[in-house]
């Protein structure tokens, strides 16, 4: 990687960090996408991976009293089930075809976050969104989705929400990050990505936390945020249309 793209994959790293932050989801959904268009999809994957589970771990660190570990258990079991499942589409699917994947996976979570979709609560519904959410994991590096809608359906209230998916993706994060290494899809550039992205993450968390701290309409920041996602799945869509 040259050092403008470099630069470019520290932008958006710090943007997807400060959506994080500032309104508790939105880093891979955010990163995952548009570092396609500067590295590839692929390396996009496994360097926002690495440095998403920066951020689980802090998020843990700060609310570790309000994580549901019951759930946590549940929804991890069927997660790690999927991890696999996930690595094995990465490792088959075509570049093109990943990123569509990608570009799909985005919109679907946008969609159900804003339209505040609900599904059924109870223990099949934790095992089936946590299997999707591992599988997502490897596959995309976007495993949110599947989780904001059940643990939504379950009612959870905003700090155990964020508390207990970030304490889910601290274990599955770096599992999903050794699956990488095993299958030979840690590459130098996704190290690069990794690295040159950990001072803009944590910025763009820092400008972020204060940021929410000072928004009068939290709602209105929130549903910029999605429009944004929206934007990004339809240029990643656009870029797999015209390769």
């Amino acid at each position: 990687m040259n050092s403008s793209m470099i630069l470019g994959a520290a932008g958006i790293l710090a943007a997807a960090a400060l959506a994080q932050a500032a309104t508790g989801f939105g880093f891979s959904l955010l990163a995952v996408p548009l570092l396609g268009l500067v590295a590839g999809p692929v390396d996009a994957v496994v360097g926002s991976s690495v440095l998403a589970c920066l951020i689980n771990a802090v998020a843990v660190a700060r609310d570790h009293g309000a994580v549901r570990w019951r759930t946590a258990r549940t929804v991890l079991a069927a997660g790690l089930a999927g991890l696999p499942f996930g690595l094995l589409l990465l490792t088959v699917l075509p570049a093109r075809s990943l990123t569509v994947l990608i570009a799909f996976c985005v919109l679907a979570g946008a969609a159900a976050i804003w339209r505040g979709l609900r599904i059924r609560g109870g223990r099949a519904a934790m095992l089936t969104s946590g299997f999707v959410s591992g599988l997502l994991t490897t596959a995309t590096g976007v495993n949110g989705p599947p989780m904001a809608a059940a643990f939504s359906a379950m009612g959870l209230p905003p700090r155990q929400f964020r508390a207990t998916l970030a304490a889910i993706f601290m274990v599955v994060g770096p599992l999903g990050v050794a699956g990488f290494v095993l299958a030979g899809q840690f590459t130098t550039r996704a190290g690069v990505i990794a690295l040159a992205g950990l001072p803009a993450v944590v910025a763009g968390w820092w400008a972020g936390d204060r940021l929410f701290a000072q928004l009068t309409d939290p709602d209105l920041f929130r549903r910029v945020v999605l429009a944004a996602l929206c934007v990004a799945s339809l240029i990643t869509l656009t870029r797999a249309a015209t390769a």
